[in-house]
């Protein structure tokens, strides 16, 4: 049976609007921060400091969004936001004391995240699912290559 008899696009829709829902607000009473955040935060924690056009890069966003995003951080004292010394056009984001202990605080809740997802597929099946939604991810990828190709 292919993935439109199973409706998968739906189905892949609504399980991830519900987990982005149940995350953002588990994460936000325990860190005090979104799903979407957590995610910068920690790419910002795993390097020296991070432009925000490698951000919207890995993440998939535009830079205006990582921009908001940026915002809210450094409001929260989650980061420090300072010029490359490289690119003067550039801002080099890097997190503070404060928000690495906030990262620290959502592990948590992402792991009773992760457990409702550990729960609904066995384990024999998970890397096969793993290995399809990367598939997906690089398709839409390998998309946005030949569209911006004909800019």
């Amino acid at each position: 049976m292919n993935a439109s008899k199973h409706k998968m696009y739906f189905l892949l829709q609504r399980v991830a609007h519900g987990l982005k829902k149940k995350a953002d607000t588990a994460l936000m009473d325990a860190g005090g921060m979104s799903t979407a955040q957590a995610a910068v935060m920690a790419i910002i924690a795993g390097q020296e400091g991070v432009s925000q056009r490698y951000l919207a890069d890995k993440l998939m966003q535009r830079e205006s969004a990582i921009t908001t995003m940026a915002n809210r951080l450094l409001k929260a004292g989650y980061i420090t936001r300072m010029r490359s010394d490289t690119d003067g056009r550039a801002w080099v984001l890097k997190s503070t004391k404060e928000g690495l202990a906030a990262l620290d605080a959502v592990n948590e809740p992402f792991a009773s995240i992760n457990a409702i997802l550990d729960n609904a597929f066995p384990p024999e099946d998970v890397e096969g699912i793993a290995d399809g939604l990367m598939d997906i991810l690089r398709q839409l990828e390998a998309l946005d290559d030949t569209e911006a190709d004909h800019i």
